[in-house]
C-alpha cells in the first residue's frame, strides 16, 4: 500500500482546484460564448498532457507499480467518461440550452460530479479496508451493470423522467427563458431558477448513476483511494472541452456502450477474482497490467469497428444506453 502524505493531498487537490477555478473563470456569467473546434481542441490537449504528467510524476515518485495503477484508473474513467458525453448531448437537446450557455452548464456539472465522487471514493474506500466481502459486491454491481448496458445499449436514458429533475421542478419556479447564462434570476421580486439551473440538476444526477458503476470500476484497477480520486478528477477535468471536441464525432461511435460493457463486465470478474484470491491463493489474481492491456484492446476494437459500421451504414446512430428500457416512457424520443 501507498501512504500519500497531507503535503502530497495538498498539492493535487489544489492542482485540481485551480484547474477547476480556470474554467469557471472562461464561462463566468456575462462571458458566455460558443465554444469552436480550435478551442476544444486546445483544451482537451491541455488536460490530457496535465493527467500524463501527473501520472508520469506520481509513478517517479511512487513507483512504476502504483503509477500504473494511475494509467489503468484513468483510461477506464475517461472511456467511461465519453459515454457521460453522449447523456450530456442529450440534455443539452431536450432544454434546448443555447450554444453559448452550454460550458457554463457543463462546468458546474462536472464540479458537482466531482463532489460528489469525492463522497463516493471516501465511502468506497472505507467500506473496502474493513470489509473484503466489498469486492464481491463491485464486481456482481459491476456485471449487473455490464448485462443491462449491454440490453438497452440502443436506447438513451430519459432525462426528463429523472427523479431529482422532476423534484425540482415540483418545488422551484422555472422560468421560460435562460437569463444570459444565470442559474437563479428574479422575476417579480422574487427568486426562481431558469432552465440552465434545471441543465445542472441533470447532469448532476445523471453523473450520480455513473458513479455508482465508474467507482468500483476504477477500484478494480486500484485499492488506492488517492489514485481513485486523481484518476477520477484528471478525467473529469477535461471532460468540458472534448465535449465540444467530439460532439460532431459521437454519433459514429455506435458500439460504445457494447465496448464500455465488457469492460465493466471484465473488471466486474476481475473484482470478483479478487475477492475469491483473498480466501484461497489458489484462485488467480488478474495483474493491473493485464487489465490495461485487456481494455486498450476492447477500446481499440470497439472505435474501429465503430467507424468501419458508420461507413458502411452512414444512417446509424450511436448512443448512451440505459439500465432500464426507456422506450415507454412519456418523455422518451429517438434523439
Amino acid at each position: 500500500m501507498f501512504g500519500v502524505t497531507f503535503a502530497g493531498w495538498a498539492a493535487t487537490v489544489g492542482l485540481i482546484v485551480i484547474l477547476f477555478a480556470l474554467d469557471l473563470f472562461v464561462s463566468r456569467s456575462g462571458h458566455a460564448h460558443t465554444v469552436g473546434f480550435r478551442e476544444a481542441a486546445i483544451g482537451s490537449v491541455f488536460y490530457v498532457s496535465v493527467a500524463i504528467a501527473f501520472g508520469v510524476v506520481f509513478g517517479l515518485i511512487a513507483g512504476w507499480e502504483f503509477g500504473a495503477e494511475y494509467f489503468a484508473g484513468y483510461i477506464v474513467e475517461k472511456s467511461l467518461s465519453v459515454d457521460n458525453l453522449f447523456v450530456f448531448v442529450v440534455i443539452m437537446s431536450t432544454f434546448a440550452v443555447p450554444a453559448e450557455h452550454r460550458q457554463r452548464a457543463l462546468t458546474f456539472g462536472i464540479l458537482a460530479a466531482l463532489v460528489m465522487r469525492a463522497i463516493f471514493i471516501a465511502l468506497g474506500a472505507g467500506l473496502i479496508s474493513t470489509f473484503s466481502f466489498m469486492f464481491l459486491i463491485f464486481g456482481l454491481l459491476l456485471l449487473f451493470t455490464a448485462i443491462q448496458l449491454f440490453r438497452h445499449r440502443d436506447q438513451d436514458p430519459d432525462v426528463q423522467e429523472n427523479a431529482i429533475v422532476r423534484l425540482t421542478r415540483r418545488v422551484m419556479p422555472v422560468t421560460e427563458t435562460y437569463h444570459d447564462g444565470r442559474m437563479i434570476t428574479r422575476v417579480d421580486g422574487r427568486r426562481v431558477a431558469t432552465p440552465l439551473f434545471v441543465v445542472l440538476i441533470a447532469i448532476g444526477s445523471s453523473d450520480l448513476l455513473f458513479a455508482l458503476d465508474s467507482i468500483p470500476a476504477v477500484f478494480g484497477v486500484t485499492e488506492e483511494a488517492f489514485i481513485v480520486f486523481a484518476a477520477n478528477a484528471f478525467a473529469l477535468l477535461g471532460l468540458r472541452a472534448l465535449y465540444f471536441l467530439v460532439t460532431g464525432l459521437l454519433d459514429r461511435l455506435v458500439y460504445l456502450s457494447t465496448g464500455l460493457s465488457l469492460i465493466l463486465a471484465f473488471i466486474g470478474v476481475k473484482l470478483l477474482l479478487h475477492y475469491g484470491h483473498l480466501q484461497d491463493d489458489s484462485i488467480p489474481d488478474v495483474e493491473t497490467s493485464s487489465s490495461l492491456i485487456a481494455i486498450l484492446i476492447v477500446l481499440a476494437v470497439t472505435v474501429a469497428a465503430s467507424l468501419l459500421k458508420a461507413r458502411r451504414a452512414p444512417d446509424s446512430r450511436a448512443h448512451a444506453g440505459s439500465l432500464r428500457d426507456t422506450r415507454d416512457d412519456p418523455g422518451h424520443r429517438e434523439r
